[in-house]
């Protein structure tokens, strides 16, 4: 039984962050990066006509999110460390809204498609009307994520969920997806995907998930077996000499940032073969995972750290 939730954090109108949207990386908030493509509502069908056709080749996808923070956290009694933080990420998820996806595409060896690899998907977002801690706006403001236009041309999350279901990215056991920490990003998607709140225990919410995403890596989980290796995705890719492609806390650049690390810890520490049975499945930080034993994925409960960030 869990008792109700308290918001920790009011609705903030946001007067004072449209003021960092005028002036903070006005310089560079409209420009493309090199091999990322920014995605609006104008070009959703557009762009999703093109990565579809990439998914049979590359089919390691590489994911990151930007969502406006915690606002929120539960009151009661909780078994376990694992299951209060659980809540916390459904208590979170379930009354704010995603703003941004990043999906950086790559084949079994690491290698991208030429051209443009990687997808930043921009959701509608209102400073005004949603909720969101403020110092992660002005975080994110100052990375250069785009408030204004968001609100105006940003993607509806149905309309994303269209496109998205239909992909060949999601329950297809042929692709795997690489993510660092990503029980928010992971709880984000669900949510899209199912168009509801998150289950109300962790080990329904990986019911769900062994079933949209059969294959998961999470880079922070991988490094439990890394000596020396530790740190938020920043510091672990400077300490693997990875170059950083486009803004940090921007989904795209997060997200090809990750695939990069992935393969660099798989070449440097893994001898170029990751134990399916032993790491797949995880989400660090959550104390229920799903193991992918043979062909069939049944979720079960595998005890995992504890850590939150």
């Amino acid at each position: 039984m869990h008792s109700s939730l308290i918001t920790s954090m009011a609705l903030t109108n946001g007067i004072g962050t449209d003021q960092h949207n005028g002036h903070h990386m006005g310089s560079f908030q409209d420009s493309e990066t090199p091999g990322i493509r920014n995605v609006w509502a104008s070009n959703l069908y557009e762009e999703f006509s093109i990565i579809r056709s990439l998914v049979k080749t590359y089919n390691y996808i590489a994911m990151d999110t930007e969502f406006p923070g915690v606002v929120a956290r539960p009151i009661g009694e909780f078994r376990n460390c694992s299951e209060y933080q659980y809540q916390i990420l459904r208590s979170n998820v379930d009354i704010l809204q995603l703003i941004q996806l990043g999906l950086t595409f790559m084949d079994e060896h690491g290698h991208m498609p030429p051209g443009t690899y990687t997808w930043q998907f921009n959701f509608k977002f209102s400073l005004v009307d949603d909720m969101y801690a403020q110092d992660s706006i002005e975080l994110l403001t100052n990375s250069g994520i785009q408030f204004k236009k968001h609100e105006t041309d940003g993607i509806e999350p149905h309309a994303f969920c269209e496109f998205f279901i239909t992909s060949g990215f999601v329950l297809n056991d042929s692709v795997t997806w690489l993510s660092f920490h990503s029980g928010y990003d992971f709880g984000y998607l669900v949510k899209i995907l199912t168009d509801q709140k998150l289950p109300e225990s962790e080990a329904g919410f990986f019911e769900f998930l062994n079933i949209f995403f059969p294959n998961i890596y999470d880079v922070k989980y991988l490094m439990k077996s890394c000596k020396n290796l530790k740190g938020g995705l920043q510091e672990v890719a400077d300490q693997l000499q990875i170059e950083r492609i486009g803004m940090q806390h921007q989904a795209g650049s997060d997200s090809l940032v990750t695939g990069l690390t992935f393969f660099r810890m798989k070449e440097l520490f893994f001898e170029d073969n990751i134990d399916e049975s032993k790491y797949a499945g995880h989400l660090y930080g959550y104390g229920i995972s799903f193991s992918v034993p043979s062909n069939d994925h049944v979720p079960g409960s595998t005890a995992t750290s504890t850590y939150y960030q």
